[in-house]
């Protein structure tokens, strides 16, 4: 089949949205939803009133129309919560995650890949964490369920994906290992999910179309893996540098940090594209490629296209939060934008890009200021507990308590939460008992400096269509 040139990055949480994928695909490239704690964005989108109704549009052509009914009565506020007002929160994952939950993942999904895919007929794609596993089945099914063409998945190895898109084309039950810290051989370490159990009296559902699946990837021998040992098709792939924004793959050999405090890159980091192409697949690159130059060179590289994230970040039709697009665009243009590859920030361990802002978690005193709490726990490490049940933590919760749960304490140093960080990103900063707002945590690629290419003249701001005109040479 034939692929697009320009894969649009799937930033989460959120930044890439429908109405970005949506845009990109209607240009003939190919759109990408995040697909990152979906459930949480639809529920706050609820509880702020659902601008435009397209949320509620999008529920009306869900196939199980009783959970539909359950999420808009549990969270739609007519008129919205006020800004003064916190969410109302929504259950945290787990191994054996509530119902309600499981169904408001299907939706989620669902609903941000069918309205990406309203008023075109070009593919749509869903991009997914590795590292966050719980949600990854119900996920997974909700976006085929609205015809999702593309997985794409990072941050870690999926080889049990594949597999799993293969059992939802007809609906059946799947698995899916979770890493738990200290498991031994005989535990019961398996996601569970069986589509059958959403179906409360509705009419058996035809087969779904398999998506292709592009699994992120930082060096030939996770390709070569992938194409071995995955328990199913491997599409393609995208080649991500350690320039690309979001969560980078650690250097190799671990070298000490730079005079800054960055993680050090060099060549063991580069990826051998000669026996890439041997692999017969095709393959994005993706980091430092976002200009019609970079482009260029892909192609002459036998890449299919290039992956872009952090130009599209900063479009109209970007999720992030307007006030911080114009706030990143001045600096930008000023030459004052800076990217930190902090190896600290995210509670996954791997080294994560933050943009430099002012009243963002960036800035030291901000972080110090904020109670440490973690409430969404998308990032939380499992772990065994000395009965063999499985406990939750992670490092970015208050100290004493990740501390009471067996991890080392020096582990939650410059731990940010990106959970709640992320969602202020999008305008969906949770309230405090205190009345203080979760603050942002914006990250971005490298070339950030370079997005005042994309401002046509005299414009403060640019489109998506900008980015692909210019991407292209057009």
């Amino acid at each position: 089949m034939e692929h697009p040139k320009i894969i649009q990055g799937g930033m989460g949480v959120g930044v890439s949205g429908w109405t970005l994928a949506r845009a990109v695909s209607s240009l003939g490239q190919l759109g990408v939803v995040s697909g990152t704690a979906l459930e949480l964005v639809l529920a706050r989108r609820l509880q702020d009133g659902d601008p435009g109704g397209h949320v509620r549009r999008a529920l009306e052509r869900f196939p199980f129309p009783r959970a539909a009914a359950r999420i808009l009565s549990r969270y739609f506020l007519e008129g919205g919560k006020g800004t003064d007002k916190p969410y109302r929160p929504v259950p945290m994952h787990s191994k054996d995650s509530p119902k309600e939950l499981l169904e408001l993942c299907v939706a989620s999904n669902f609903v941000e890949v069918f309205l990406a895919r309203e008023g075109h007929g070009g593919p749509v794609g869903i991009n997914f964490l590795e590292k966050i596993q719980f949600p990854v089945l119900p996920s997974l099914y909700g976006a085929m369920l609205a015809g999702v063409g593309y997985v794409l998945m990072g941050a870690g190895i999926p080889l049990k994906v594949p597999g799993v898109l293969d059992l939802f084309v007809n609906h059946e039950s799947a698995t899916y290992p979770l890493s738990v810290t200290g498991a031994r051989e005989g535990d019961d370490t398996a996601l569970r999910f069986d589509p059958r159990d959403l179906q409360e009296g509705e009419v058996g559902l035809p087969p779904l179309k398999r998506p292709l699946f592009l699994p992120i990837i930082s060096s030939y021998t996770l390709a070569l893996t992938l194409v071995r040992k995955a328990n199913g098709r491997v599409d393609g792939f995208i080649v991500e540098g350690p320039t690309a924004g979001g969560h980078n793959a650690p250097p190799r050999g671990r070298p000490p940090l730079s005079a800054t405090g960055e993680p050090v890159y060099g060549e063991r980091d580069a990826v051998d594209l000669g026996k890439l192409r041997e692999l017969g697949l095709p393959f994005w690159l993706a980091g430092g490629c976002g200009s019609a130059e970079g482009l260029r060179k892909a192609l002459a590289a036998g890449a299919q296209g290039i992956q872009v994230g952090t130009a599209f970040a900063f479009c109209n039709e970007s999720g992030l939060d307007a006030r911080y697009k114009q706030l990143v665009l001045k600096q930008a243009l000023d030459g004052t934008a800076r990217v930190f590859t902090d190896p600290l920030a995210s509670p996954t361990g791997f080294p994560f890009k933050v943009a430099q802002l002012e009243g963002s978690l960036s800035v030291e005193k901000e972080y110090l200021a904020r109670t440490r709490v973690c409430d969404l726990g998308y990032l939380r490490e499992s772990y065994r507990r000395e009965d063999a049940s499985i406990g939750y933590r992670c490092p970015s919760e208050p100290t004493a308590a990740w501390a009471a749960k067996g991890g080392a304490t020096g582990d939650t140093e410059g731990r940010r939460c990106l959970c709640n960080a992320l969602l202020a990103n999008i305008g969906h900063p949770q309230i405090r008992s205190e009345g203080l707002q979760e603050k942002p945590l914006l990250t971005s690629g490298d070339d950030l400096v370079e997005i005042g290419r994309y401002l046509p003249e005299g414009a403060s701001s640019y489109t998506a269509k900008d980015v692909v005109t210019k991407l292209l040479g057009v």
